[in-house]
């Protein structure tokens, strides 16, 4: 086949454009691998690089509060009903206690035993209580330690039956045994030989009555007669004649003197006096008021005996202006700090606080002189109630005998003018 031949000018032209050809091929390429590697990896200005994030400081640990360790106490009034007064004056003294002394190792929980002291109680020992602190009623006490006996729980009781008292049941409540002791010693020591009692029927009476035959004893004086009643006007009457012995002393006079018939009787010159140079009421001061027109009647008017009364006389400061008790003796506890408590007391809480709301404040003092001693979770130390030097609070010095019974230390306190007077301080504390 021949072989056909170009000019060598178009030959060149051939070339030329071959080549520009292949060039712009490889220029496309290029740009379209340009632009996929564009796509690919975008293109960013070029700086500094960023702060690294903030570092949070960690929180300050929390300090844990101190846990308050308590022994859990129970304050068994009645808050309710009609002792509702004095069990609330108890519960609000002992409070005011537990401020004055700042004692953060007892939990005080008041139970209310109105509707039931048993069930009270058990409330309480179910919330953990390792001591009772009342009932006041002899009665409830019986309920609240048929509850705390099993255990072993201690209850120091505000009555004043010591027959309740003995093995972990304390009886703080004022004893009428130990005021008639106190004022019989008190009128022995001034001269007085002869004494003469009247007693109302029942328990306090009966005690009463005992206590009286025992102190006159001790005291190395003479007891003329004892005489119940049962605080009805002609039982009142039949009582001061008899413990005037009227009708033997008439006949010793020749029986001239006269009862009419209004009840006066006209007596004469030459009748002997009562046998008895003191006569004991063991009843209230009230009570006590009642037997004053028969007493006058048979002899035995004010001013010519020495009246004497119980530690039942404490809680009538009304009888201050009795004029008819002027120169009366009868023995209790101190009261002078039992006024400066009845001032603060108004205070905080308003109106007049019962005289017993000396026995909140005072078993919160002893509870707070043995709390160092009663380890958390531990039984109460039962054996400190019976130190021998005994305790001091309100109602001044006292201590549990072996029979679990307060014994207190007493002053003699006389009626006068419009005022009670203290004649005999009471002891600032136990010498035996």
């Amino acid at each position: 086949m021949p072989i056909l031949k170009r000019p060598a000018g178009q030959m060149q032209a051939l070339m030329q454009g071959a080549n520009l050809r292949a060039l712009s091929g490889k220029a496309g390429g290029l740009s379209i691998a340009l632009l996929l590697a564009a796509c690919a990896t975008p293109m960013r200005p070029v700086g500094p690089p960023p702060p690294p994030p903030p570092v949070e400081a960690a929180p300050p640990p929390v300090a844990e509060l101190p846990q308050v360790k308590q022994n859990r106490v129970a304050l068994l009034v009645p808050l309710t009903g009609s002792n509702a007064p004095v069990g609330q004056s108890i519960a609000n003294a002992a409070n005011l206690a537990l401020l004055d002394v700042g004692e953060t190792r007892i939990n005080l929980r008041v139970y209310d035993t109105a509707q039931g002291a048993g069930p009270a109680a058990a409330r309480a020992l179910a919330d953990g209580a390792g001591l009772f602190l009342g009932p006041l009623l002899a009665t409830d006490v019986r309920a609240v330690a048929a509850v705390a006996e099993p255990r072993g729980i201690p209850v120091i009781s505000f009555s004043n039956d010591s027959s309740v008292a003995g093995g972990n049941v304390f009886v703080m409540g004022f004893q009428p045994a130990q005021s008639i002791s106190r004022t019989i010693a008190y009128a022995r020591s001034r001269g007085v030989e002869r004494f003469a009692a009247l007693v109302p029927s029942g328990v306090y009476g009966q005690r009463a009555q005992t206590a009286f035959v025992r102190a006159v004893e001790a005291a190395g004086g003479r007891s003329t007669a004892v005489v119940p009643y049962n605080r009805q006007a002609a039982s009142i009457n039949t009582a001061a004649r008899t413990v005037t012995a009227f009708d033997a002393r008439n006949r010793a006079s020749g029986g001239k003197a006269v009862i009419r018939s209004d009840g006066t009787v006209s007596a004469t010159a030459s009748m002997p006096p009562p046998p008895f140079q003191a006569l004991l009421i063991a009843d209230s001061g009230t009570n006590s008021v009642q037997f004053l027109p028969a007493l006058a009647r048979y002899g035995a008017a004010p001013g010519t005996i020495t009246l004497l009364g119980t530690e039942l006389w404490n809680n009538e400061p009304g009888l201050a202006r009795a004029t008819a008790l002027r120169g009366a003796l009868f023995s209790a506890v101190p009261d002078e700090n039992f006024k400066k408590l009845s001032v603060r007391y108004r205070t905080r809480f308003g109106g007049t606080p019962s005289r017993l709301a000396s026995f909140g404040y005072d078993s919160v003092l002893l509870v707070n002189s043995l709390a160092g001693n009663w380890a958390l979770g531990a039984a109460f130390p039962r054996r400190a109630l019976s130190s021998r030097e005994g305790f001091s609070g309100i109602d001044g010095a006292f201590r549990f005998t072996p029979g679990n019974v307060a014994e207190r230390a007493l002053e003699v306190q006389q009626i006068g003018q419009g005022t009670i007077n203290t004649v005999a301080r009471a002891p600032r504390g136990f010498t035996e």
